[in-house]
Parts: C-alpha cells; sequence; structure tokens
C-alpha cells in the first residue's frame, strides 16, 4: 500500500470514529477536493500531516474546520416536496386528534445550513392558517447539527440567491423572508421563533433532547455504517413517543429494526410510526 494510500487510510478511520461517517475507497478525490484549500491555508503538506494534527485534540479549530468540510452537504427547501405534504395533510391531524391541546415537539436530526428545519416552521404556520386554532398549544422545532459554524449560520437564518433558488417557491420566499441587502434574504421572526438550534453529534446521547412526537432524520445515514446506522434509529426510537413518527429520506430505508418501527406508505413515500 503506497503512502497516499495509508494516510486516506489513516484519515478514513479517524473520521469513522469521530462523527461515524464511513468513507468509500474510492473517495480520494472528494477529500482532496473539500480539504486541499484548509491544508494550504495551515501549511500542511500531507493528508497525513493533517490526520496527526486533529487527533491530538477533542476540540479545535482545525479539527472542527475539518469535519465541518466533510460533513457539510448542500440542501433543499422542502426537500422531495411529499414529507411536508404528508406531515401537513395527515401526521398532524393525527397527532392533534390523539393528544388535543398537548404542545407537539419535533426534531430534524440533521440540520445541515437550516433549510429543512425552516421548511417545517413554515409548513407548520401554512397549516395553521388552514386549521385555525388546532395548534394552540403550539410546536418546537428542535434542530441539530454536528457542525458549530453552520448552526451559528443557521441561528442568523440568512440566504444568498443560489440558496434561495433551491425548491423555494416565490410565494414563500414573499411571505416567509425579509430582503437583507442586495442578493440575501432573512428567514422572517415567527418562522425563526419556532425553531432551536443545539450541537449533536449522532453518535453522542440523545438524553438531554427529551422526547419527540416527529422525528426528521433525512439524507444523513446514508454516510454511516450499517451498524451505526441501526444503532442511531434504535436511539432515536427512544426519543419518540408511542404513536410519533420518523422520515427519512427518500432513498433510505428501514430494515431490521420490525419490533421498533411499522411501515407507513403514504403514496409517494413511506414514513414510520412507532411501535
Amino acid at each position: 500500500m503506497s503512502s497516499g494510500n495509508v494516510e486516506f487510510e489513516q484519515f478514513r478511520v479517524f473520521l469513522e470514529k469521530t462523527c461515524g461517517i464511513l468513507l468509500g475507497s474510492n473517495k480520494q478525490y472528494l477529500v482532496s477536493s473539500r480539504l486541499n484549500k484548509l491544508m494550504e491555508q495551515n501549511g500542511i503538506k500531507t493528508l497525513g500531516e493533517l490526520t496527526q494534527r486533529i487527533q491530538g485534540f477533542s476540540r479545535g479549530g482545525l479539527r472542527e474546520q475539518v469535519i465541518d468540510a466533510m460533513t457539510t452537504n448542500e440542501t433543499l427547501w422542502f426537500r422531495d416536496t411529499y414529507p411536508f405534504e404528508v406531515l401537513k395533510n395527515r401526521v398532524l391531524p393525527e397527532l392533534i386528534k390523539a393528544s388535543p391541546n398537548q404542545p407537539l415537539r419535533i426534531w430534524s436530526a440533521a440540520s445541515s445550513s437550516g433549510q429543512e428545519p425552516f421548511s417545517l416552521s413554515m409548513t407548520i404556520d401554512e397549516f395553521e392558517k388552514i386549521n385555525l386554532g388546532q395548534l394552540k398549544a403550539g410546536v418546537r422545532i428542535v434542530a441539530t447539527d454536528l457542525s458549530s459554524s453552520m448552526l451559528a449560520a443557521c441561528k442568523a437564518g440568512e440566504y444568498d440567491s443560489l440558496a434561495m433558488g433551491r425548491g423555494l417557491s416565490q410565494e414563500r420566499l414573499t411571505r416567509y423572508f425579509d430582503p437583507k441587502g442586495p442578493g440575501r434574504w432573512v428567514v422572517k421572526a415567527p418562522i425563526r421563533s419556532r425553531v432551536e438550534f443545539r450541537p449533536l453529534n449522532l453518535l453522542d446521547s440523545y438524553a438531554a433532547l427529551g422526547k419527540f412526537d416527529i422525528v426528521f432524520c433525512r439524507n444523513v445515514l446514508i454516510y454511516f455504517s450499517a451498524e451505526v446506522k441501526k444503532d442511531i434509529l434504535t436511539r432515536i426510537h427512544a426519543t419518540l413517543k408511542p404513536g410519533g413518527y420518523l422520515f427519512l429520506g427518500a432513498s433510505e430505508a428501514l430494515n431490521g429494526l420490525p419490533d421498533l418501527y411499522q411501515m407507513v406508505q403514504c403514496s409517494p413515500g413511506i414514513i414510520y410510526k412507532v411501535k
């Protein structure tokens, strides 16, 4: 094995141990494209040198920047559309009927740049406008992510024109955003106020989050090994209230946990109900 391959293997082990992400052996190009600039800025010549530098710190600027670079993925407003329609037309009415006058809690388990939790908040607003008074107890959305720099950006709720063009209708842009300088918009305060952003590594404990009625864990499990994925889904189950719902990504399936979740066909899409 060449020295480059050895260094890549060491980095793969570091990334999986730190945040559960399982890099394929053919992903050297991805690592290079995401880390080259960072390595240049810090005068680091090789991937091996970078791995050595960041392994010694439980916290630290460079280590965090590397994890940010490797875990940051582009996302969309109202990604795949159907989960938000299913939430609005099926899940919310069912949960409200089962527990009237109870506040609802939703967990966005990999909030990335904030589009998912803010899309959820807009969906809640749209439901309230059609079903006046049904959500009088309120809805709280807890959004978590591994990246602290992402969370800081999410809290500001500001987006440029490129981000705004990814899945957001003109109607929703007008209704839920205020202009903030040339080519920038900010999420309106009532939509932001429903969302609380918290740092969380999905490999760590979820105990401090409390219990939820709904969990969105979409398009993140694909990066984990089968063993880690099963562990995460088992622990997410423990955060869900009886009768609660789990939403996964369109290309993700829940296999091997028939005692915990019941598959619900929504046409389009599939969601999972707690047994």
